[in-house]
């Protein structure tokens, strides 16, 4: 082998060696978690928990970035369009597979433009109602719906959010006909609940447990298939007459897709990790979130499943943003 060939051959290797620790190296610096809504929000929370916990695993800050607007299509839309390198991910929520239903003309395809990091958790909406109605289960809602179609309310945060359709929901499968009355967010909707303007909500557990705890608010059942830790004692609303009865929030990171994937197995572990810490641990109480560590895959065999179950809800309720 000639002195030149010898040379070229220890030149080639050298490069090879030098490019390894690069790939070992992600993340080099700061990772951004893009929330689609507005901060002070559930999903805030559990996002900035969570980016505390993986910048400690990763070494490097996970900063969140809240980008609200459009039903959450406008910061989902920012992540589909970003560099596929790890560095920008989105929080999704039930939003992400009921948009494609209620929106012809998404700027991005759910099932083509992203890429699975981690599902997060899962959490069951809760149906309240005030604390001086008639109204102490879900057998007392549904009799009292059939017998005045329309008569009965129920707020949410917009249409098309998971308060609105876990009541479609309802409606579907108890063959009732109920007044849907929507409102700019959470906020204005329980005041109102407070108030006796309406007459109930399909809420989550966060935005109404310390009202129940107060008294103010009644828990009549949980929507999850089972029972909610942030809500023992309340039945489910498949155990309380309406057997096929399922709807939950939830939360998931996805990265761009063509990201590599040495980068989201690395997220996915840092994400295992910082569902596991007991700072984790302690925020999800409130949330009444059933935590999930497991592989990215996980969470794209969830998101297929919920496109399709809640596509078909969307549908029989004639629900549309157009």
């Amino acid at each position: 082998m000639s002195y030149k060939t010898l040379a070229a051959t220890a030149a080639l290797a050298l490069g090879v060696l030098s490019a390894a620790p690069a790939i070992a190296a992600f993340p080099d610096h700061a990772i951004e978690i893009v929330v689609p809504f507005s901060p002070g929000g559930g999903t805030d929370q559990i996002s900035r928990t969570i980016a505390d916990g993986m910048a400690k695993s990763l070494g490097q800050p996970v900063v969140v970035m809240n980008k609200p607007g459009a039903g959450t299509i406008i910061g989902t839309g920012y992540v589909a369009k970003a560099k596929p390198d790890g560095y920008t991910l989105v929080m999704a929520t039930f939003a992400h597979v009921v948009n494609p239903s209620l929106h012809k003309d998404l700027p991005f395809d759910i099932d083509k433009d992203f890429k699975p990091v981690a599902l997060v958790g899962t959490s069951p909406n809760v149906l309240v109602v005030n604390s001086k109605s008639p109204y102490k289960s879900v057998k007392d809602i549904i009799d009292y719906a059939k017998a005045h179609p329309s008569k009965l309310t129920f707020g949410s945060y917009g249409t098309g959010t998971s308060a609105h359709l876990a009541a479609a929901l309802f409606e579907n499968l108890a063959n009732v006909k109920m007044t849907h009355v929507p409102y700019k967010g959470s906020s204005p909707a329980i005041t109102d609940l407070l108030g006796g303007q309406i007459d109930m909500v399909f809420s989550t557990a966060a935005s109404v447990s310390q009202y129940v705890k107060a008294g103010r608010l009644r828990a009549i059942a949980v929507t999850a298939k089972e029972r909610s830790t942030a809500f023992p004692d309340t039945p489910t609303i498949a155990e309380s007459g309406l057997p096929d009865y399922a709807a939950e929030s939830w939360y998931g990171l996805l990265a761009p897709a063509g990201t590599p994937d040495e980068a989201i197995q690395v997220l996915n572990q840092a994400a295992g990790k910082a569902i596991q810490s007991d700072e984790f641990q302690r925020q999800i109480k409130t949330e009444g979130l059933n935590p999930h560590v497991g592989p990215p895959k996980d969470l794209q065999d969830y998101i297929s499943a919920e496109e399709q179950r809640w596509r078909k809800v969307v549908h029989d309720a004639h629900i549309s943003l157009q």
